[in-house]
This record gives structure tokens, C-alpha cells and sequence, in this order.
């Protein structure tokens, strides 16, 4: 049999072609006759990084020209870090799969070890996420909160040139790269609550191509899709993106769902967080649950001042 070519479309930082490269390599392990090549595609959010995403507005900042990729046939399928994902896709395209998530939790990196909660008063905290920025001021409001973009490596470098006392990213990008030993502390969720899917890669493909679809089903883990499909499910209720300071986190014992969820502002002084616990085959209408909660707490009054004047779509 010929072999059949399958292109896979990835942003081209580190990260993204580790994801890339690890989603290759399994697909040719279960797969002896197909030939998998990547590529590398330069989305918005990569072009942008002189502006701190949430200026940018607007949602799919990482994923819209790899969907007009697969649209045209240029390639057959995407891979996407899940919390860059919209809730909404293009006529055509939906998300096949799931990957088991990698640890969610956030991650301190800080110059000379220094813990959290032991940095010093007005400690310059950087990060790229209105999520993070607002948990981390209602833990500490003297923290002082400066933007931060860039791939892993840039990162880091600007914390060790004395930029920032400390730096938060997500532990899952850094485990993946082999550089879980410069992790100062891991953040319980209960202390800074994950971003929508963080963790999870997703694998995109369009609806009616059976072939890639069914390629790519193996992909998909059950509980990790339960859980950030409910997490999903709160984030689209209140018409949030990557960019505004919501969080959810889905766990599975047995057949129960557990979600939290929360919604910030900016500065950490307003808090709304609540839970809910129901059957996994109710994670959609738990999301939306979960989201009516928040609501009737007072999270639309948060959410409409930063959607105020931005793209929503």
C-alpha cells in the first residue's frame, strides 16, 4: 500500500513543535503506513508581542491562521495547546480529540529560590495572564504585576537578568521541554485556580474527513475530555477567551465530575469562585451550571468592563 502523506499544522515555537512533534511520533508508532510531516504556520498572537494579549482583544489569537490552513487543505490536521482553543470554530472544523492533560498546575520560577509568599514586599511579578495576575494579587495586592510574552527560553532569560523577581508559567510547557528542574514552587489550584484546559493539547480537524478523524480518535482521553469539555462549557456562558481572568479546573472520581470556577478582576480585590459536583455525562450542562453561579455572583459586572469596546468573536 502507498504510503498516505498527513501534514499536521503547528505554530513553530519550542513548545508548539514539541506538541507537534510528540502527536507525529504517535501517529507513525500506531500507524506503519502513513508519512506525517509538519507544518509551521505564524499565527497573530505570535506576530503581537510587544502588547500584552489582552490589549489585543479578540479571541483565536493563536489558532485562526492554522484553521484557515486546514479550511484550504494545506493541512489535515492542527495541533493546539487546549487553552489557546476557542469555544467557537469555523463552519467545517471541530475539535476530534482531547490529549491526556500533563500536570495543570501554575508554575514559580524566582530569582535564588525564593517561595511566594516569602518574596519581598512589592516583589516585580511577571506573567502574561489577566488569570494568573488576578489570583496572585488577592494572595499578595503589594505584588507588583509587569507584562511578560515570549517563548519558555526568553522568559526565563529576562527573570535571570533581574527583570522580575519571579515569573509565572504553566507547568505543562515546561515539563514538556525538559525543564521541570528550574521550577521554583507549583501553585496549589486552590491557590491560582488553571486556565480553561490548561494542560490538554487538542487536536483539530475538519468535520468531514472521516479518514484524519478516525486517524486521530486514539487521541482522545476520556476523563481529560469530560473535564475540559465542562470547563469549556463554563468559559463559553460567560463569553470569555484566553485573555480575560477566568478560570476553571475539572477533576474525575469514578463518575463524578467536580468543576470550580472562578472570575477576578484585574486587581484581585473582587473574588467570585464557587464549585459544583454532578455526573460526567452531564459535563456540558455542569459548565453552564457552574457559569450561572458565577453570574448571579456578580461576575457579569467584572467581565462587561473588559469586554467593553473589544471584538468578542
Amino acid at each position: 500500500m502507498k504510503k498516505k502523506k498527513i501534514t499536521i499544522g503547528t505554530r513553530a515555537s519550542k513548545l508548539a513543535l514539541w506538541q507537534a512533534n510528540w502527536v507525529k511520533s504517535e501517529l507513525e508508532k500506531k500507524y506503519k503506513d502513513i508519512e506525517v510531516s509538519l507544518e509551521k504556520i505564524k499565527t497573530t498572537g505570535d506576530k503581537i508581542l510587544d502588547v500584552p494579549l489582552a490589549k489585543v482583544g479578540g479571541k483565536g489569537l493563536f489558532v485562526k491562521e492554522i484553521e484557515e490552513a486546514l479550511l484550504d487543505g494545506r493541512v489535515d490536521l492542527a495541533v493546539h495547546s487546549m487553552k489557546d482553543v476557542p469555544t467557537a470554530f469555523p463552519d467545517g472544523l471541530h475539535l476530534r480529540a482531547i490529549t491526556k492533560r500533563e500536570d495543570p498546575r501554575d508554575a514559580v520560577f524566582s530569582r535564588g529560590g525564593v517561595k511566594l509568599l516569602d518574596l519581598p514586599k512589592g516583589a516585580k511579578i511577571g506573567t502574561s495572564s489577566l488569570r494568573r495576575q488576578s489570583q496572585l494579587l488577592h494572595l499578595r495586592p503589594d505584588f507588583e504585576m509587569l507584562h511578560l510574552r515570549g517563548n519558555l527560553e526568553t522568559r526565563l532569560k529576562k527573570l535571570d537578568e533581574g527583570r522580575y523577581d519571579a515569573i509565572i508559567l504553566a507547568s505543562a510547557g515546561v515539563n514538556r521541554l525538559g525543564m521541570a528542574d528550574k521550577i521554583t514552587e507549583l501553585l496549589p489550584v486552590d491557590v491560582s485556580l488553571p486556565a480553561i484546559g490548561q494542560g490538554a493539547l487538542g487536536i483539530e480537524t475538519k468535520i468531514d474527513d472521516e479518514y484524519t478523524n478516525n486517524l486521530v480518535a486514539f487521541f482522545d482521553h476520556a476523563d481529560t475530555s469530560c473535564a475540559v469539555r465542562a470547563e469549556r462549557a463554563l468559559l463559553k456562558r460567560l463569553e470569555g477567551g484566553c485573555q480575560v481572568p477566568i478560570a476553571a479546573y475539572g477533576t474525575l472520581s469514578g463518575d463524578t465530575l467536580k468543576l470550580s470556577g472562578l472570575v477576578a478582576s484585574t486587581d484581585g480585590r473582587t473574588f467570585i469562585r464557587d464549585v459544583i459536583s454532578g455526573p460526567r455525562s452531564e459535563a456540558i450542562e455542569l459548565g453552564v451550571a457552574l457559569a450561572e453561579k458565577l453570574l448571579k455572583k456578580g461576575a457579569w459586572d467584572i467581565l462587561k468592563d473588559l469586554y467593553e469596546g473589544k471584538p468578542h468573536g
